[in-house]
């Protein structure tokens, strides 16, 4: 009873009142008629909040995201669809959906009238400035009698999950020889002429089958080379993204850390599109993503639902203990790193192999009024050190447009000023 009373609007607690007054009166008047009218206007809003407690549940509703994955930046909509479940009138439903911050303002709705045998459709757009895991909901409804009398808040839809994942920049060319050198067999791809299809030779090897010879490239190279059937099982290319939250300034969309994924993101893509394995790891060589270089969007999705939700590491400072790339081509984003950082992350990388960096002047990302000179010229001096061990280093800015850097990065990779591979 306490609870249904609890339900009462103003207008309910109004007329309970003037009820209970109007009785008083009557008892002290000793006027039966006015007596009727009290006990009437007593009970109705006893009676409905009753019978709306009593009905429990009588609309519904189901939530559709369209997408349910979208980029950050992209706009997006969540579709509602509501109905009566009884055969009992509603009232006004006012309904208020739970959207986090970063997608938007919270939308709510009014309802006047809910038909009995037909759903009624709600959208309302979303547009997402930060990537993660987001969680919209619950969908809370305020369900009102006809007479406006008696009201309940009911939960009508939990939660659903929304993954916002980082933008991904069009890149376009590949360092020449990009992700066939990666392996222990040092296998090279080269075009074998006109109207016949690229394969992948390697120098011969004492008991190699001589039916394997490619004799078009041994010409060319005055060197007998045999072909490869398949690609080296250590092949492809593996993305290190230094995430750690002591390597990166900046907060919120505008920081280096969400640069650095938005790049990372685009890499992978770019690279699994043209055909690569392409390999996700941390800063600590811990795989965050794996994504073979054959099949469609549902492989890309891998590396993007990884990096949507990638939370700040926590360690201050570069502890591999191995090569994180496994013998691999090794492409790594890095934030502020430490001569130490640096020393561990080129120990352990083969000579042969090809390293490329691309490396963060962290400092800018804080709008250049608190960054100290040290900390750029910190960033010169890691770049040199990668330098001298053999990696091609690329440093970008927060206004360093991403395909900038891409093309930067190979025509680093390759010595030359040209690029294999054309715009998509």
């Amino acid at each position: 009873m306490l609870r249904s009373l609890s339900g009462l609007t103003t207008r309910g607690r109004c007329l309970l009142a003037a009820g209970v007054a109007a009785a008083v009166c009557a008892v002290v008047l000793n006027e039966r008629d006015l007596l009727r009218v009290a006990v009437f206007v007593i009970a109705l809003p006893l009676l409905v909040a009753l019978f709306i407690a009593a009905s429990r549940v009588r609309i519904a509703a189901a939530r559709k995201m369209l997408p349910d994955r979208v980029p950050v930046g992209t706009p997006g909509e969540v579709e509602l669809d509501l109905w009566r479940t009884g055969t009992l009138p509603a009232g006004e439903v006012l309904l208020e959906d739970g959207v986090p911050y970063a997608l938007g303002s919270r939308p709510r709705f009014v309802v006047e009238r809910l038909p009995h045998n037909r759903a009624v459709g709600l959208r309302y757009p979303v547009q997402p400035v930060l990537r993660g895991i987001h969680q919209i909901g619950p969908l809370r409804a305020t369900v009102t009698d006809p007479f406006g009398l008696c009201e309940f808040e009911r939960e009508l839809i939990g939660h659903s999950r929304l993954i916002v994942t980082p933008k991904v920049a069009g890149l376009w060319g590949l360092p020449t020889g990009a992700g066939i050198g990666a392996g222990d067999d040092g296998s090279i791809r080269l075009h074998a002429g006109q109207g016949e299809t690229d394969v992948i030779v390697r120098q011969y090897r004492q008991g190699d089958d001589l039916r394997k010879v490619h004799w078009r490239s041994t010409a060319r190279r005055d060197e007998i080379m045999v072909r490869v059937e398949e690609r080296p099982w250590r092949g492809g290319t593996t993305v290190l993204l230094d995430h750690r939250a002591t390597a990166h300034h900046g907060a919120g969309p505008t920081s280096s850390l969400e640069w650095a994924v938005s790049f990372a993101a685009s890499v992978c893509v770019h690279l699994r599109r043209a055909g690569h394995r392409v390999r996700l790891v941390s800063e600590h060589g811990k795989p965050l993503a794996d994504a073979p270089g054959e099949g469609g969007e549902h492989y890309d999705n891998i590396v993007l639902d990884a990096l949507a939700a990638l939370q700040p590491a926590h360690q201050r400072d570069v502890t591999a203990g191995q090569d994180p790339a496994e013998g691999q081509e090794l492409i790594a984003i890095l934030g502020t790193v430490s001569n130490e950082a640096v020393d561990e992350l080129t120990r352990f990388r083969p000579r042969g192999i090809r390293s490329l960096a691309v490396m963060l002047d962290t400092p800018a990302w804080s709008g250049g009024v608190s960054a100290p000179e040290h900390r750029a010229a910190a960033t010169d001096e890691s770049a040199a050190l990668l330098r001298a061990a053999g990696w091609g280093v690329v440093v970008a800015g927060p206004s360093t447009p991403m395909p900038q850097a891409w093309g930067e990065l190979c025509r680093t990779a390759t010595g030359q000023g040209s690029l294999i591979g054309g715009a998509p």
